[in-house]
């Protein structure tokens, strides 16, 4: 495998800026080409229900916050279950009050809800094709999906040279194999956010895949592991 510099980022906007200026930090060269790009639906609220009838909020992403927030300047006093640290950051950035973090995955909300003693309808803004299914891990909880973004795919074409490349969600993953060609993967690293996102790569030939211990991008980076330093 070659020595680790250029690293592409495929997430979408705003987290491709912050990937880059983390791993500029690092030491590597980002390689900036995001396979995602975020469409807010301001039409979601046509399908919401009442929202003087939520007891809480849940939000498996950063994005998820943004594009709610954006859509009701209120509720701010709603309790918040994030998925994870960055999300209950986004959460309280947007002016919600009382946020908590899982500190993991969709099973880890799911659980702390469970602990929660909040008895009422939450209201689960997020993508129009979540990568979990959050009222399935809680058939006693009243859970309600309510689509307030779009993840969707920018076609952009591969670049020329990278060493390794971080992929953020599954989605983002099955936008790569629908355009790498597989020799291309063959002396590459691929570093996953989660098992979910390792998946589709099975279709290419990455030297390596790795999966973050943890599904957040401290972890990603940590599985990147250092820099081979300036070309």
């Amino acid at each position: 495998m070659r020595p680790i510099r250029r690293v592409w980022i495929t997430r979408a906007q705003p987290g491709t800026a912050r990937t880059a200026a983390r791993l500029t930090a690092l030491g590597y060269e980002p390689v900036v080409a995001p396979l995602l790009t975020i469409r807010a639906m301001p039409e979601a609220l046509n399908a919401a229900p009442d929202l003087t009838t939520v007891a809480a909020l849940a939000f498996t992403s950063p994005n998820g916050v943004a594009a709610f927030a954006a859509l009701t300047p209120h509720l701010r006093a709603l309790p918040v279950f994030a998925v994870g640290d960055a999300t209950a950051e986004a959460a309280r950035d947007a002016g919600f009050t009382d946020a908590r973090s899982a500190s993991g995955d969709i099973h880890a909300l799911a659980r702390l809800i469970k602990a929660s003693p909040i008895d009422g309808l939450i209201l689960a803004p997020g993508a129009r094709e979540p990568a979990g299914d959050l009222p399935a891990l809680l058939p006693d909880h009243k859970i309600l999906r309510l689509p307030v973004y779009a993840a969707e795919e920018t076609h952009v074409a591969p670049p020329a040279d990278f060493d390794a490349v971080l992929l953020h969600s599954p989605r983002a993953a099955r936008a790569l194999v629908a355009i790498l060609p597989p020799e291309a993967a063959a002396p590459r690293l691929a570093v996953c956010i989660s098992a979910a996102a390792a998946a589709p790569l099975s279709a290419l030939s990455f030297t390596e895949i790795r999966t973050a211990d943890a599904p957040d991008e401290t972890s990603v980076l940590t599985a990147l592991g250092k820099s081979a330093g300036p070309v």
